[in-house]
């Protein structure tokens, strides 16, 4: 029997015809995980919930046309939520802040498009992992800052204007005044959050947790009457879905300052959360394809760009959703296709059934996403990779949740230039690469690493790297550097593995003259002093 390597789906209309039950299946099972996820992110954004459904219909339906990735599944993500609320809020909240967003928004996806048609997926590797994780870390921490409170009854009116610090001070205030009927669901739900993926059991681990979530709550809305017992805040409001979709966005923000910044902002964070999410899909994906980043980062503006149009929130290819379509078992883009599809039957069928859904379980669906980023298993794997990439962590925390994710992102970004030129970097030589590539008679390729390798001038070593051939003998020499950071070893892994992969052999040469930030086999490493 040939391996899956040997046996890669086929793209396209044929793909679909070959792989349809596969692909149906895994859109069905990230469907019944997508719908409650997209109403919850939607509404924590400030965002009428339906619009994140209509996000991810947009995600499937149209943006799998045209994607350059195989297995993501493209939708509203938690990663988000900060900036879409914040953007809301700075233009009043409401329905003029929502109509005011979309105009950002609209900007937001045209310039997605035009760095994708400029080939600027590979912009992504300036920004250091370590400030990248921290940057998500700092979203689950803001995250769960304000949905512990909807977990537990509280009206969503009581918290406007509250920073992260001062909700998590309201906490004790929260318990002491929870609506009991409402937080015991949350907290049933919240605890199905955590134990399912934990269930061994081969038929439970198949139903999403979220889904099963549903089957609880909803029954439990309809017997206890929360339409007249319970105040309105409490159920899901979808209104009118359909009417309420058209010509959306108010572009009279476009001359103030707030305005850009929240443009750079969804383009900056969305564009880079997606290609992230890409690149880890990628890793999984059993027939080991490699996307197409700046078709993908296209793709994804484009539907930005509609979604806004409409009234949707901002998509990107989301990590959770799409690690699941991977297990689910799905072939191709056609599952995410799938998942959008049936999004859309459930608009057309079942608005007064999600009507039903309180609010507390979409809440504690994502006080459990917030975990997930901030969770504490990731201070301590930062830290295996070394105690600067810990503090550059941290600080991007620290000041992501004092202030805002651009102040953060770039907060991250000078700590680690500040580490690099301690630790020997010339300023010259931050953003510029150095290296020989060459040649011999056999085919065989030299290429010499010179000076600093690190994060911001990796876009130039891929220069050198690319003009590789696949299947040749390389030799990597690093013995006329003197720096190379962690998200270098990153991606020299990375390339490794790739290039073996298609039958090449790497010969990594003089990193027994560095000194290693830590035993981690990834971590950054200097020259030793002589």
């Amino acid at each position: 029997m040939s391996s899956p390597q040997q046996e890669i789906p086929k793209d396209g209309l044929p793909g679909l015809k070959e792989n349809f039950k596969y692909d149906a299946i895994a859109g069905f099972l990230v469907f019944l995980l997508a719908l409650p996820l997209s109403l919850g992110i939607a509404k924590a954004g400030e965002f009428p919930p339906a619009m994140g459904v209509l996000t991810a219909m947009i995600g499937g339906m149209l943006v799998a046309l045209f994607s350059g990735s195989h297995l993501t599944i493209k939708g509203p993500a938690a990663g988000l939520i900060t900036i879409v609320a914040g953007c809301v809020l700075a233009f009043g909240g409401g329905e003029q802040g929502w109509r005011m967003a979309l105009g950002v928004m609209v900007v937001s996806g045209v310039l997605q498009v035009i760095i994708g048609f400029l080939k600027a997926g590979s912009l992504s590797d300036f920004f250091p992992h370590s400030a990248v994780h921290g940057m998500l870390a700092a979203i689950g921490v803001i995250i769960i800052s304000k949905q512990v409170h909807i977990m537990l009854g509280i009206d969503p009116a009581d918290l406007v204007g509250m920073k992260a610090v001062d909700l998590y001070m309201a906490i004790p205030n929260s318990i002491m005044n929870a609506n009991i009927t409402i937080a015991i669901l949350g907290l049933i739900s919240l605890a199905l959050m955590f134990i399912m993926p934990k269930v061994k059991n081969t038929i439970l681990k198949k139903i999403p947790a979220p889904m099963l979530i549903l089957l609880i709550v909803i029954p439990a809305a309809i017997f206890l009457d929360f339409k007249t017992t319970q105040p309105a805040h409490v159920l899901v409001e979808i209104g009118d879905f359909w009417g309420v979709i058209g010509f959306n966005p108010d572009f009279s923000g476009i001359g103030t300052g707030v305005f850009w910044k929240y443009v750079l902002m969804f383009l900056i964070i969305g564009t880079l959360e997606s290609a992230l999410t890409v690149k880890a899909i990628d890793g999984l994906d059993p027939w080991k394809r490699q996307s197409n980043y700046n078709k993908d980062i296209v793709a994804v503006g484009a539907g930005n760009t509609l979604a806004a149009i409409l009234g949707g929130s901002p998509a990107i290819s989301e990590v959770a959703r799409s690690s699941a379509n991977v297990g689910f078992g799905a072939r191709t883009r056609w599952a995410n296709f799938f998942h959008g599809f049936f999004l859309f039957i459930a608009m057309l069928l079942m608005i007064p059934v999600i009507e039903l859904i309180p609010n507390a379980a979409l809440a504690a669906m994502l006080v459990f996403v917030g975990f997930r980023l901030a969770h504490p298993h990731e201070f301590f794997k930062t830290y295996k990779i070394g105690s600067e990439q810990l503090t550059i962590f941290v600080v991007t925390i620290l000041v992501t949740v004092a202030t805002d994710l651009l102040v953060g992102i770039a907060s991250g970004i000078l700590t680690k230039f500040v580490f690099h030129i301690v630790n020997g970097a010339k300023i010259s030589n931050l953003f510029k690469a150095r290296y020989n590539l060459n040649k011999d008679d056999s085919g065989k390729y030299l290429l010499t690493i010179k000076d600093a390798a690190i994060f911001s001038n990796l876009i130039g070593f891929k220069k050198g790297f690319h003009q590789i051939e696949k299947g040749k003998e390389v030799v990597i020499d690093f013995q006329q550097a003197t720096l190379v950071d962690h998200t270098f070893m990153e991606f020299l892994e990375h390339f490794e593995m790739e290039h073996v992969r298609h039958g090449g052999i790497v010969d990594v040469r003089g990193f027994e003259y560095f000194d290693r930030f830590s035993d981690h086999p990834l971590s950054g490493r200097k020259i030793k002093k002589s």
